[in-house]
């Protein structure tokens, strides 16, 4: 019979989750995740069977997070299109300016973004999860730019879906440059440059 668990595992999740956004998947040792997460290597290995399950699992929870709060500011029916995206771009100034900055003034980054440079070429579970990640936030995207396209708000004749991919990639470089230690003006700076793009 098996025993019961005596932990809670999702706050070992969320303990694992921030140690690889910290130090990237290949750096992060098992006794990193124990030092972490409290954990003895046996607990870590009967719950997650290996150090690549626990970070799958820990990656999908970033995800999902992450994503889901970005979607929940682009789906706000009570703004307009361009007051959403402005809204989009606040939040990732906030969140790579706030109180995860890391010392030196480096911004905490992005898990996804980590993720795609360090493992997506040779690792195609993880390259899965991030091209459905990234699908579905393109997604609302477009449809964010195409209804400020109809009224008016989004001036830029590209089409939707390339603008989409535009400002996603915008964000993304506004993650690693705060890695790099960019502070808050230089990140709202390409956030207003952006948006000058899709509206001026």
């Amino acid at each position: 019979m098996a025993r019961p668990k005596t932990f809670d595992e999702d706050s070992a999740l969320d303990a694992a989750m921030r140690t690889f956004w910290e130090k990237g998947y290949e750096a992060t040792s098992t006794q990193d995740l124990c030092d972490a997460t409290g954990l003895g290597r046996s607990s870590i290995y009967n719950t997650f069977k290996s150090k690549h399950d626990l970070f799958e699992r820990a990656l999908a929870r970033y995800v999902d997070s992450m994503t889901t709060a970005q979607l929940a500011v682009l789906e706000d029916t009570q703004r307009s299109p361009v007051d959403r995206l402005r809204a989009l771009f606040a939040m990732v100034v906030d969140g790579e300016t706030g109180a995860e900055r890391r010392p030196g003034g480096r911004g905490p980054g992005c898990l996804t973004v980590n993720t795609t440079v360090e493992l997506v070429a040779r690792d195609p579970r993880a390259a899965e999860m991030l091209d459905r990640d990234t699908r579905r936030r393109l997604t609302v995207l477009r449809a964010v730019i195409r209804e400020g396209q109809r009224d008016g708000s989004v001036t830029s004749r590209r089409e939707a879906g390339a603008l989409a991919r535009f400002v996603n990639a915008a964000i993304a470089g506004m993650r690693i440059s705060s890695q790099g230690g960019a502070d808050r003006a230089a990140l709202e700076s390409i956030a207003d440059i952006t948006m000058d793009a899709l509206t001026a």
